[in-house]
């Protein structure tokens, strides 16, 4: 028989959902739509559909336990709480409601912490022990590891890099606040910086607009994609300039399909970041992209929860 933890990757847009063994590979892989679930209950019951099927068609396999990393995910009370970025609102015992389905340990923490997790196990943060993981997406999370543990804080929220402020009346935030490093740096923020130059300068938005557009864009000389990842590497490394402040990390990783764009992101944003550390931290902390693949590094730091637990 061969143990297997369903590994659950929450997202704004889409939810994937893995079945992962205790070596890390990934036997199953589906997703279904997020946004497409009014009721947090009904989107349980679907996933528990899935998961159950699986079960149903590969006899020889065992669900030991589920493993979950959601936006806002609590670790120690199992909820999702006040998610900006989700349509269930206030608090959502995503845990109990799993529990009513299967008779197994389930795990729940922040999406970004399990995308650290994963990179710890199984990615490029093999074998260290303080690093932070940042996941650029619809939103700004961060996983932060320090000695080789996650850390969580005294109510499961630490490591809300995103929501740090980094302009003063700035931006609204889904958060519902202003200036966070999400409304500058998520993808929704970069598509903002790019119509905001577009409209300085006199032009306008031809089409559905994406960040990965916007990067090839920028790969054929067009100026206004190019500022516009300047301008995001440059407060990208504002904000994490400041967290290092905090840890002290050896390595910060980059995970989201926004890292793809690669130097376009990578270049402006380390050149930002040494610029603004405090001397004692430079040349110090290497700034590199997740080691593994998009969705899969969620997906393996939920799953890697039951084998912990």
């Amino acid at each position: 028989m061969k143990n297997i933890a369903a590994g659950i990757d929450v997202g704004g847009t889409n939810t994937v959902i893995g079945m992962v063994d205790s070596d890390g590979k990934c036997w199953y892989k589906t997703s279904i739509s997020t946004p497409g679930y009014d009721d947090a209950a009904v989107f349980v019951h679907e996933i528990a559909r899935i998961i159950k099927e699986y079960f149903l068609s590969n006899t020889t396999s065992n669900l030991v336990g589920i493993g979950i990393g959601a936006p806002n995910g609590n670790y120690y009370n199992g909820s999702i709480e006040f998610a900006p970025n989700l349509k269930w609102k206030g608090v959502v015992p995503l845990v109990g409601l799993f529990r009513q389905h299967f008779d197994v340990p389930v795990v729940l923490t922040n999406d970004a912490n399990a995308a650290a997790i994963g990179e710890m196990v199984y990615g490029n943060a093999k074998g260290m022990k303080n690093f932070i993981e940042i996941t650029l997406g619809t939103g700004v999370g961060s996983g932060i590891v320090v000695d080789a543990n996650m850390v969580y804080g005294h109510d499961g929220f630490a490591g809300e890099i995103g929501h740090a402020i980094v302009f003063p009346g700035g931006r609204v935030c889904g958060c519902g606040r202003s200036g966070c490093l999400e409304a500058y740096c998520s993808a929704s923020g970069i598509v903002k910086t790019y119509n905001d130059l577009l409209a300085r300068d006199g032009k306008k938005t031809e089409g559905e607009i994406t960040p990965y557009k916007i990067s090839k864009l920028a790969e054929k000389g067009d100026k206004t994609a190019i500022s516009t990842y300047e301008y995001t590497g440059e407060i990208l490394g504002l904000g994490l300039s400041n967290s290092v402040a905090h840890t002290s990390p050896e390595a910060i990783f980059i995970f989201g399909g926004i890292a793809n764009a690669g130097e376009l992101l990578f270049k402006p944003l380390k050149e930002s970041f040494e610029k603004y550390l405090l001397q004692v931290y430079r040349n110090k902390i290497s700034i590199l992209p997740s080691g593994i693949m998009e969705n899969d590094a969620a997906i393996l730091g939920a799953a890697s929860l039951v084998w912990k637990q």
